[in-house]
Protein backbone atom coordinates (compact mmCIF):
# COMPACT_ATOMS: atom_id res chain seq x y z
CA UNK A 1 0.00 0.00 0.00
CA UNK A 2 1.36 3.36 -0.96
CA UNK A 3 1.55 6.55 1.74
CA UNK A 4 -1.53 8.31 -0.64
CA UNK A 5 -3.90 4.83 -0.28
CA UNK A 6 -3.01 4.23 2.97
CA UNK A 7 -3.81 7.98 4.43
CA UNK A 8 -6.75 7.89 2.18
CA UNK A 9 -7.90 4.60 4.57
CA UNK A 10 -7.12 5.79 7.50
CA UNK A 11 -9.23 8.95 7.37
CA UNK A 12 -12.23 6.43 5.89
CA UNK A 13 -11.42 5.03 8.88
CA UNK A 14 -11.12 7.33 11.53
CA UNK A 15 -14.19 8.88 9.80
CA UNK A 16 -16.63 6.05 11.25
CA UNK A 17 -15.05 7.04 15.01
CA UNK A 18 -17.73 8.77 17.34
CA UNK A 19 -16.60 12.74 17.42
CA UNK A 20 -15.94 14.96 20.52
CA UNK A 21 -18.42 17.31 21.69
CA UNK A 22 -17.50 18.34 25.01
CA UNK A 23 -19.45 16.96 26.66
CA UNK A 24 -19.37 14.27 29.52
CA UNK A 25 -18.73 10.58 28.96
CA UNK A 26 -20.42 7.95 30.31
CA UNK A 27 -19.62 4.12 30.64
CA UNK A 28 -23.18 2.86 30.00
CA UNK A 29 -24.11 -0.55 32.18
CA UNK A 30 -27.10 -2.12 31.11
CA UNK A 31 -27.18 -5.74 33.34
CA UNK A 32 -30.28 -7.75 34.00
CA UNK A 33 -30.65 -7.06 37.38
CA UNK A 34 -30.07 -10.18 40.27
CA UNK A 35 -32.54 -10.36 43.15
CA UNK A 36 -31.60 -11.67 47.01
CA UNK A 37 -33.49 -14.16 48.45
CA UNK A 38 -35.24 -13.19 51.56
CA UNK A 39 -34.39 -14.29 54.89
CA UNK A 40 -35.96 -16.26 57.94
CA UNK A 41 -35.69 -16.03 61.85
CA UNK A 42 -32.94 -18.01 62.91
CA UNK A 43 -30.45 -17.26 60.03
CA UNK A 44 -27.14 -16.30 59.75
CA UNK A 45 -26.14 -12.79 59.46
CA UNK A 46 -22.37 -11.93 58.72
CA UNK A 47 -21.54 -8.31 59.90
CA UNK A 48 -18.42 -6.90 58.48
CA UNK A 49 -16.83 -3.47 58.75
CA UNK A 50 -15.48 -2.96 54.91
CA UNK A 51 -14.64 0.73 55.66
CA UNK A 52 -13.49 2.12 58.95
CA UNK A 53 -13.45 0.70 62.39
CA UNK A 54 -15.68 1.44 65.38
CA UNK A 55 -14.44 3.96 67.56
CA UNK A 56 -15.56 2.73 70.84
CA UNK A 57 -16.99 -1.31 71.38
CA UNK A 58 -20.34 0.02 72.21
CA UNK A 59 -21.06 -0.69 68.67
CA UNK A 60 -20.81 -4.74 68.76
CA UNK A 61 -23.14 -5.02 71.84
CA UNK A 62 -25.83 -2.65 69.82
CA UNK A 63 -25.50 -4.76 66.79
CA UNK A 64 -26.30 -8.26 69.03
CA UNK A 65 -28.76 -6.55 70.32
CA UNK A 66 -30.22 -5.29 66.84
CA UNK A 67 -30.17 -8.62 65.46
CA UNK A 68 -31.09 -10.67 68.97
CA UNK A 69 -34.48 -8.66 68.44
CA UNK A 70 -35.25 -9.62 65.06
CA UNK A 71 -34.14 -13.14 66.10
CA UNK A 72 -31.51 -13.50 63.73
CA UNK A 73 -27.99 -15.14 64.57
CA UNK A 74 -24.67 -13.13 64.09
CA UNK A 75 -21.39 -13.89 62.56
CA UNK A 76 -18.85 -11.74 63.28
CA UNK A 77 -15.90 -11.18 59.98
CA UNK A 78 -12.60 -12.50 61.13
CA UNK A 79 -10.83 -9.00 60.77
CA UNK A 80 -13.57 -7.32 62.64
CA UNK A 81 -11.80 -5.00 65.58
CA UNK A 82 -8.75 -4.50 63.04
CA UNK A 83 -7.32 -1.23 62.67
CA UNK A 84 -5.23 0.20 60.09
CA UNK A 85 -5.32 4.20 60.66
CA UNK A 86 -8.24 5.02 59.72
CA UNK A 87 -9.45 1.80 58.42
CA UNK A 88 -10.71 -1.32 59.84
CA UNK A 89 -7.68 -2.90 58.46
CA UNK A 90 -5.80 -3.56 55.45
CA UNK A 91 -7.18 -4.19 52.61
CA UNK A 92 -6.36 -7.46 51.65
CA UNK A 93 -8.48 -7.96 55.49
CA UNK A 94 -11.46 -6.05 54.69
CA UNK A 95 -11.71 -8.22 50.97
CA UNK A 96 -11.28 -11.00 52.81
CA UNK A 97 -14.10 -10.89 55.06
CA UNK A 98 -16.63 -9.61 52.32
CA UNK A 99 -15.49 -12.34 50.24
CA UNK A 100 -16.01 -14.66 52.70
CA UNK A 101 -19.08 -14.07 53.29
CA UNK A 102 -20.26 -14.04 50.25
CA UNK A 103 -19.02 -17.56 49.29
CA UNK A 104 -20.27 -18.97 52.39
CA UNK A 105 -23.76 -20.71 52.41
CA UNK A 106 -24.48 -20.64 55.71
CA UNK A 107 -24.51 -16.46 55.46
CA UNK A 108 -28.09 -15.50 54.40
CA UNK A 109 -27.66 -11.93 54.63
CA UNK A 110 -24.83 -9.34 55.35
CA UNK A 111 -24.90 -6.13 56.97
CA UNK A 112 -21.96 -3.58 57.25
CA UNK A 113 -21.10 -2.80 60.82
CA UNK A 114 -20.48 1.16 59.81
CA UNK A 115 -19.21 3.29 56.76
CA UNK A 116 -16.51 5.50 57.47
CA UNK A 117 -14.26 6.12 54.71
CA UNK A 118 -12.08 3.42 52.69
CA UNK A 119 -14.57 1.48 50.35
CA UNK A 120 -13.31 3.16 47.04
CA UNK A 121 -10.14 1.52 47.85
CA UNK A 122 -11.34 -1.63 47.72
CA UNK A 123 -13.65 -1.53 44.69
CA UNK A 124 -10.79 -2.45 41.95
CA UNK A 125 -10.54 -5.85 43.87
CA UNK A 126 -13.63 -7.09 45.05
CA UNK A 127 -14.42 -10.92 42.87
CA UNK A 128 -17.66 -9.54 41.06
CA UNK A 129 -18.18 -12.68 40.15
CA UNK A 130 -18.37 -14.69 43.42
CA UNK A 131 -21.14 -12.25 44.11
CA UNK A 132 -23.05 -12.30 41.42
CA UNK A 133 -22.82 -16.08 42.31
CA UNK A 134 -23.91 -15.57 45.97
CA UNK A 135 -26.73 -12.63 45.44
CA UNK A 136 -27.67 -12.12 49.22
CA UNK A 137 -28.91 -9.12 50.90
CA UNK A 138 -26.45 -6.78 51.66
CA UNK A 139 -26.76 -3.77 53.75
CA UNK A 140 -25.12 0.22 54.37
CA UNK A 141 -25.14 3.12 54.24
CA UNK A 142 -22.90 6.46 54.12
CA UNK A 143 -19.09 4.87 52.61
CA UNK A 144 -21.02 2.09 51.71
CA UNK A 145 -22.48 4.05 49.10
CA UNK A 146 -19.75 3.11 46.62
CA UNK A 147 -20.51 -0.66 47.56
CA UNK A 148 -23.33 -0.38 45.94
CA UNK A 149 -22.83 1.43 42.89
CA UNK A 150 -20.19 -0.94 42.11
CA UNK A 151 -22.31 -4.00 43.19
CA UNK A 152 -24.88 -2.71 40.56
CA UNK A 153 -22.54 -1.47 37.70
CA UNK A 154 -20.74 -4.84 37.78
CA UNK A 155 -23.44 -7.69 38.44
CA UNK A 156 -26.70 -5.79 38.94
CA UNK A 157 -27.48 -7.08 41.99
CA UNK A 158 -29.85 -5.04 44.17
CA UNK A 159 -28.38 -3.88 47.01
CA UNK A 160 -30.40 -1.92 50.53
CA UNK A 161 -28.91 1.58 51.37
CA UNK A 162 -30.16 1.84 54.99
CA UNK A 163 -29.01 1.06 58.58
CA UNK A 164 -26.13 -0.30 59.83
CA UNK A 165 -25.50 -2.51 62.17
CA UNK A 166 -24.28 -0.80 65.30
CA UNK A 167 -27.09 2.14 64.59
CA UNK A 168 -29.46 2.12 67.13
CA UNK A 169 -32.70 1.38 65.18
CA UNK A 170 -35.76 2.51 65.97
CA UNK A 171 -39.05 0.46 65.77
CA UNK A 172 -39.67 1.76 62.19
CA UNK A 173 -36.34 0.29 60.92
CA UNK A 174 -37.12 -3.22 62.74
CA UNK A 175 -40.42 -2.93 60.88
CA UNK A 176 -39.26 -2.30 57.58
CA UNK A 177 -36.07 -4.84 58.16
CA UNK A 178 -39.00 -7.68 58.79
CA UNK A 179 -41.35 -6.30 56.37
CA UNK A 180 -38.42 -6.15 53.76
CA UNK A 181 -36.20 -9.29 54.36
CA UNK A 182 -38.55 -11.52 56.25
CA UNK A 183 -41.66 -11.17 53.99
CA UNK A 184 -40.24 -9.60 50.89
CA UNK A 185 -42.39 -6.79 51.13
CA UNK A 186 -41.23 -3.59 50.07
CA UNK A 187 -43.25 -0.55 52.08
CA UNK A 188 -44.30 2.76 50.47
CA UNK A 189 -41.35 5.03 51.67
CA UNK A 190 -42.76 8.31 53.19
CA UNK A 191 -43.41 10.28 56.52
CA UNK A 192 -46.91 11.46 57.79
CA UNK A 193 -45.17 12.98 60.49
CA UNK A 194 -42.63 15.59 58.97
CA UNK A 195 -43.53 17.44 55.65
CA UNK A 196 -40.97 17.56 52.64
CA UNK A 197 -40.08 20.41 50.89
CA UNK A 198 -41.79 19.90 47.28
CA UNK A 199 -38.77 21.78 44.93
CA UNK A 200 -41.13 20.34 41.74
CA UNK A 201 -44.08 18.77 41.64
CA UNK A 202 -45.36 15.31 39.79
CA UNK A 203 -44.43 11.55 39.62
CA UNK A 204 -41.48 9.48 37.98
CA UNK A 205 -40.42 5.73 37.59
CA UNK A 206 -36.97 4.81 37.21
CA UNK A 207 -34.29 2.74 38.53
CA UNK A 208 -33.34 3.77 42.02
CA UNK A 209 -29.54 5.11 42.43
CA UNK A 210 -27.51 7.04 44.82
CA UNK A 211 -26.36 7.39 48.81
CA UNK A 212 -24.03 9.34 49.99
CA UNK A 213 -22.99 12.71 47.95
CA UNK A 214 -19.56 12.95 48.91
CA UNK A 215 -18.85 9.14 48.03
CA UNK A 216 -20.98 9.32 44.80
CA UNK A 217 -18.91 12.04 43.14
CA UNK A 218 -15.87 10.39 44.66
CA UNK A 219 -16.28 7.76 42.45
CA UNK A 220 -17.17 9.90 39.00
CA UNK A 221 -15.30 9.26 35.97
CA UNK A 222 -14.90 5.67 36.98
CA UNK A 223 -16.62 2.29 35.70
CA UNK A 224 -18.07 2.39 39.17
CA UNK A 225 -19.97 5.51 38.57
CA UNK A 226 -23.49 4.49 37.42
CA UNK A 227 -25.28 5.14 34.15
CA UNK A 228 -27.99 7.67 35.04
CA UNK A 229 -30.25 7.40 32.28
CA UNK A 230 -33.67 7.30 33.27
CA UNK A 231 -33.11 6.95 37.66
CA UNK A 232 -34.57 8.16 40.40
CA UNK A 233 -31.27 9.68 42.24
CA UNK A 234 -31.46 9.71 46.00
CA UNK A 235 -28.56 11.82 47.88
CA UNK A 236 -27.30 12.52 51.68
CA UNK A 237 -24.64 13.75 53.63
CA UNK A 238 -23.44 14.81 56.54
CA UNK A 239 -20.69 17.42 58.03
CA UNK A 240 -20.32 19.11 54.86
CA UNK A 241 -20.64 22.74 54.57
CA UNK A 242 -22.69 24.85 51.89
CA UNK A 243 -19.60 25.50 49.51
CA UNK A 244 -18.40 21.52 49.51
CA UNK A 245 -22.42 20.71 48.74
CA UNK A 246 -22.05 23.31 46.12
CA UNK A 247 -19.24 21.78 44.46
CA UNK A 248 -20.28 18.17 44.88
CA UNK A 249 -23.72 19.35 43.30
CA UNK A 250 -21.30 20.62 40.18
CA UNK A 251 -19.30 17.86 39.50
CA UNK A 252 -23.04 15.83 39.65
CA UNK A 253 -24.01 18.28 36.76
CA UNK A 254 -20.60 18.17 34.56
CA UNK A 255 -20.40 14.50 34.68
CA UNK A 256 -24.38 14.81 33.16
CA UNK A 257 -25.39 12.62 35.57
CA UNK A 258 -27.97 15.26 36.61
CA UNK A 259 -29.38 15.88 32.75
CA UNK A 260 -30.21 12.14 32.73
CA UNK A 261 -32.49 12.01 35.62
CA UNK A 262 -36.09 11.48 35.40
CA UNK A 263 -36.47 12.53 39.77
CA UNK A 264 -34.37 14.03 42.29
CA UNK A 265 -34.84 13.08 45.95
CA UNK A 266 -32.98 14.66 48.82
CA UNK A 267 -32.95 13.58 52.26
CA UNK A 268 -31.00 14.95 55.15
CA UNK A 269 -27.70 16.63 55.56
CA UNK A 270 -26.92 16.58 59.11
CA UNK A 271 -24.51 19.07 60.56
CA UNK A 272 -24.51 20.98 56.61
CA UNK A 273 -24.41 24.84 58.02
CA UNK A 274 -22.66 27.22 57.09
CA UNK A 275 -19.64 27.85 59.75
CA UNK A 276 -20.23 31.58 58.60
CA UNK A 277 -23.86 31.68 56.90
CA UNK A 278 -23.63 35.24 56.49
CA UNK A 279 -21.09 34.47 53.80
CA UNK A 280 -22.82 31.17 52.51
CA UNK A 281 -25.53 29.84 50.22
CA UNK A 282 -28.15 28.03 51.80
CA UNK A 283 -28.37 24.35 51.14
CA UNK A 284 -31.79 24.65 49.92
CA UNK A 285 -30.80 28.08 47.58
CA UNK A 286 -27.84 24.87 46.06
CA UNK A 287 -31.09 22.37 45.44
CA UNK A 288 -32.92 24.96 43.96
CA UNK A 289 -30.15 25.76 41.80
CA UNK A 290 -28.98 23.21 40.24
CA UNK A 291 -32.67 21.19 40.71
CA UNK A 292 -35.24 23.30 39.92
CA UNK A 293 -33.68 24.19 36.06
CA UNK A 294 -33.88 19.98 35.23
CA UNK A 295 -37.92 20.21 34.98
CA UNK A 296 -38.19 16.94 36.65
CA UNK A 297 -40.70 15.72 39.53
CA UNK A 298 -37.87 16.51 43.13
CA UNK A 299 -38.36 17.22 46.93
CA UNK A 300 -36.04 17.05 49.98
CA UNK A 301 -36.54 15.86 53.53
CA UNK A 302 -36.82 12.17 52.79
CA UNK A 303 -35.44 10.28 55.77
CA UNK A 304 -32.25 9.50 54.35
CA UNK A 305 -29.42 10.04 55.87
CA UNK A 306 -26.83 9.63 59.11
CA UNK A 307 -29.41 9.58 61.68
CA UNK A 308 -30.91 6.56 63.43
CA UNK A 309 -35.02 6.54 61.85
CA UNK A 310 -34.32 6.10 57.91
CA UNK A 311 -35.54 4.01 55.44
CA UNK A 312 -34.11 0.91 53.97
CA UNK A 313 -34.07 1.07 50.20
CA UNK A 314 -33.46 -1.37 47.54
CA UNK A 315 -30.67 0.50 45.56
CA UNK A 316 -31.33 -0.26 41.93
CA UNK A 317 -34.46 -1.06 41.67
CA UNK A 318 -37.07 -0.07 39.56
CA UNK A 319 -39.27 3.00 42.05
CA UNK A 320 -42.09 5.58 41.66
CA UNK A 321 -41.28 8.36 42.86
CA UNK A 322 -44.02 11.08 43.91
CA UNK A 323 -42.79 14.86 45.09
CA UNK A 324 -46.28 15.95 45.62
CA UNK A 325 -46.76 13.72 48.78
CA UNK A 326 -42.68 12.60 49.68
CA UNK A 327 -43.45 8.82 48.57
CA UNK A 328 -41.10 6.22 46.97
CA UNK A 329 -42.85 3.04 45.93
CA UNK A 330 -41.34 0.23 44.34
CA UNK A 331 -42.45 -1.23 41.15
CA UNK A 332 -41.21 -4.76 40.90
CA UNK A 333 -39.98 -7.79 42.74
CA UNK A 334 -36.90 -7.08 44.19
CA UNK A 335 -36.10 -10.86 45.92
CA UNK A 336 -35.69 -13.96 44.33
CA UNK A 337 -38.62 -16.38 43.77
CA UNK A 338 -38.73 -19.34 45.97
Amino acid sequence: MDKRTFIKTLSLGMASLPIATGGPTTVRHYRPSIHPPTIKKGDVVGVITPSSALVDDEGYSIAEANFETLGLRLRWGKHVGKRYGYLAGKDDERLADLHDMFADPSVKAIVCLRGGSGAARLLDKLDYGLIARNPKIFLGYSDITAFHQAIHTQTGMITFHGAVANSKWTPMVFNQFEQLFFEGKPPVYSDNQRPVRTLARGTADGKLLGGNLTVLTGIAGSRYYPDFTGSILFLEDIGEEPYRIDRMFSQLELSGALKRINGFVFGRCSDCEASSPRNSLTLDQILDHYIKPLGIPAYQGALIGHMDEQFILPVGARVRMDANKGAITVLENIFAAG
